[in-house]
């Protein structure tokens, strides 16, 4: 394996942080937060100089990474970068033990969104931005992996090939430029709409700041305890608008301007429109007590596994937990199995059910009607993607069961967890408190929130990689 190069890139990986931390030292000086700025000042230096070494021990080795190193670099990316952002929660004045930083701050960079604070109000206002910002780079970097380490042909697991025609696979210093470029601008730009129309919705402009970043990515921490204290009544629907714009594919709303684009390349968040449209209007006539706003944002936080709600509670979790699992776009921060993969189990099963009883029916194996079509291979790698998440969450519900959570709440957390969704009450789980879980039990959900990320088949590609050294 090329350990040089892997290093060269998490050192590259590594610099943003320090950025992040420069703008809160920044951020706590104009507005004299000075309580906790010398851990920001901390992290900067520890950032700044470990990603130097890095770059400069592998800055003369070949950059080309095979997909082996590549899975390799990601979980040393989320390793390091969580271990740096962990830093000012565990240095705060909030005493903060050095494991439950750790829980926070991979919750936040997995855009998972579970939390050991239980009053947010009380929180520093820069931590409560380091929280935000860390699921917004958190998520930054999973849209890289995505395009530039998932599109790779040759295991092409995540399906990115059936919506996505870029530079499949390519991961070089003389490409990776301009595709890091692209993807930075679009979400930096789509961060920056959501903020305009929170704003637009009377948000408070702090608020604004910290679920721009936080939904973008589509994750669950807040800068208040609940929603109802930053939405008024008459606004709530702002954020339906704004959970719709990560739920889709990030290049969607990018390639509006081009319909030719948009009929070829989004059929899948076409489809997915349909799709939400369809649930609203039964949601709608099965819970009477509901407004359409709040069934369409429950509807929508759970496809794009953010989670947040303003419902207390409600009967049928488990159809939400359902939506959970699927997911919304390939190309987006949503996790899960994917709205896509379910399409093709569900079309070919139907497909073989009819030729049981007409053999003669020609089947339209074209997925949403396009030109890419349903092979045996795309059937195969979404029936082991469909598999492999329920054995982890049969592996993390057995965990959570040791640490005395009832089968319900293990499953549903389990679900959670492999999702990267935050606990609400939508899903009957606003009252658990992370703190109070055993350590084992705490590492458990972390390694079960990368997993979720990166899917198991990865983890399982290293294994062979190293037990077979080939």
């Amino acid at each position: 394996m090329n350990y040089k190069a892997v290093l060269f890139y998490l050192g590259l990986f590594i610099y943003p942080l320090a950025a992040l931390s420069f703008l809160n030292i920044l951020y706590s000086t104009y507005f004299d937060y000075f309580l906790n700025i010398e851990t920001y000042t901390l992290t900067f230096f520890l950032t700044l100089i470990t990603a130097s070494l890095l770059w400069f021990f592998g800055k003369n080795s070949e950059k080309k990474l095979n997909f082996y190193d590549q899975i390799l670099l990601i979980i040393l990316v989320y390793l390091f970068t969580s271990i740096f952002i962990s830093l000012p929660y565990y240095f705060s004045n909030y005493q903060i033990t050095f494991i439950d930083s750790l829980f926070e701050s991979f919750s936040g960079v997995t855009s998972t969104g579970f939390s050991i604070f239980e009053n947010i109000k009380y929180l520093d206002p820069t931590l409560i931005l380091w929280r935000s910002s860390s699921q917004w780079i958190g998520g930054l970097y999973f849209l890289i992996f995505l395009i530039i380490i998932f599109s790779n042909n040759q295991y092409n697991f995540k399906l990115n090939h059936l919506v996505y025609t870029g530079n499949m696979g390519s991961f070089s210093k003389s490409n990776i430029k301009s595709s890091l470029f692209q993807i930075f601008l679009v979400y930096s730009l789509l961060t920056l709409l959501i903020f305009v129309i929170l704003n637009i919705g009377s948000v408070r402009l702090f608020n604004s700041l910290n679920l721009s970043m936080s939904i973008i990515s589509n994750g669950g921490f807040l800068p208040a305890n609940s929603l109802n204290q930053i939405f008024l009544k008459d606004n709530k629907y702002i954020l339906a608008i704004v959970l719709l714009i990560p739920t889709f594919n990030i290049f969607f709303l990018f390639n509006l301007y081009n319909k030719k684009k948009i009929i070829n390349n989004h059929q899948e968040d076409l489809f997915l429109i349909i799709f939400i449209l369809i649930l609203c209007l039964i949601m709608f006539y099965s819970l009477n007590d509901l407004k359409i706003s709040e069934i369409l944002i429950n509807i929508l936080s759970s496809i794009s596994n953010s989670g947040i709600s303003f419902t207390k509670s409600i009967n049928g979790t488990i159809f939400f937990i359902f939506l959970c699992a699927m997911g919304g776009s390939l190309i987006s921060n949503s996790s899960g199995i994917k709205f896509i993969r379910i399409y093709i189990l569900v079309k070919t099963a139907a497909a073989e059910i009819i030729k049981l009883v007409r053999p003669n029916n020609v089947f339209n194996n074209s997925i949403f009607y396009s030109d890419r079509k349903i092979d045996n291979q795309t059937v195969n790698l979404s029936f082991l993607i469909f598999v492999s998440f329920f054995i982890s969450v049969f592996i993390l519900s057995s965990i959570l069961v040791l640490d005395n959570i009832n089968f319900e709440n293990s499953f549903k957390l389990s679900v959670l967890t492999l999702t990267n969704t935050t606990n609400s009450s939508l899903y009957g789980l606003g009252n658990i408190n992370f703190i109070n879980f055993l350590s084992s039990t705490k590492i458990s959900l972390i390694i079960f929130m990368i997993i979720g990320k990166i899917e198991l088949i990865s983890i399982f590609i290293l294994f062979r990689k190293f037990l077979l050294k080939d």
